[in-house]
């Protein structure tokens, strides 16, 4: 039987003695350890390399810096990060955490048929980390501009998108598109080079089936947090880098923009 080994960050101790004591019901789960702040929890992953996280992102110790940009300070150490469950005590980050593509989403106390739940999604999955390790092909979404759209199901390279319409199929490296922008019932996708590629699916469609570091800012626009140069606050613009675009962000999806503030400042990040 496969054994998923975890750990819980979480500020509260008694949280995280409640999840701790729910997981021991699954004989599926293995516990290494606990941290309450995010630089201890860092440490912990680092050295321990658990297949999964549980995390706190809304702490009551505001010190111990627990968030969403957690899961990017993770991105920068490793290719495949460990699966993470959000557990928490409101609903409200649930939109924001699956832009960072979290495996799952509890509320606290986490009751044991939600991690039931959970483990279940995680054996469907097949979630196997020496399985997945000697997938050599890359996998793509195809984006078929005439019947359907096909989602890998475990990703673990660098995403390739194809645009395939009436046998004709093109092929985008994920990490080279800049924004997407809404045209109708179509999506203008625009990439580094100042490329700019029609497809003919709804921009929702493109956010429901993108995850971090595609973030959704407006009614009309997707972007890549990575090639955003400038965020004017006070204008409701952002800069894409080497361009004189500017992309405007909503009310709407402010929320989503501060998130973006967040994580730049989560990383090797001096401010002057």
């Amino acid at each position: 039987m496969k054994k998923y080994s975890y750990i819980i960050i979480d500020d509260d101790a008694e949280s995280i003695l409640k999840t701790q004591t729910t997981a021991s019901g699954f004989s599926e789960l293995s516990f290494k350890a606990s941290a309450s702040n995010f630089q201890e929890g860092l440490e912990l992953v680092l050295e321990h390399k658990p297949d999964l996280v549980f995390l706190e992102i809304e702490p009551e110790n505001l010190s111990s810096h627990l968030s969403l940009t957690f899961i990017s300070e993770l991105h920068r150490f490793f290719q495949e990060i460990p699966k993470i469950i959000i557990t928490t005590n409101k609903k409200d980050k649930a939109f924001d955490a699956i832009q960072y593509g979290v495996f799952d989403y509890l509320l606290k106390p986490v009751a044991h048929i939600d991690l039931l739940k959970t483990v279940l999604k995680l054996k469907k999955a097949n979630f196997d980390v020496k399985t997945a390790s000697v997938i050599e092909e890359q996998p793509s979404i195809v984006i078929d501009n005439v019947n359907n759209v096909t989602i890998p199901q475990n990703i673990q390279q660098p995403l390739t998108i194809c645009i395939k319409s009436y046998g004709d199929y093109r092929y985008l490296n994920a990490e080279d598109i800049c924004y997407f922008q809404a045209d109708n019932n179509s999506t203008d996708i625009y990439l580094n080079t100042g490329e700019m590629i029609t497809a003919f699916k709804t921009l929702k469609h493109f956010e429901s089936v993108l995850t971090y570091p595609f973030i959704r800012i407006h009614n009309s626009y997707v972007i890549n947090r990575n090639y955003i140069s400038r965020i004017h606050s006070g204008n409701s613009i952002c800069y894409i880098k080497n361009s004189t675009k500017k992309i405007p962000f909503s009310k709407t999806y402010r929320a989503n923009v501060e998130q973006i503030i967040a994580d730049f400042a989560a990383g090797n990040y001096l401010e002057v």
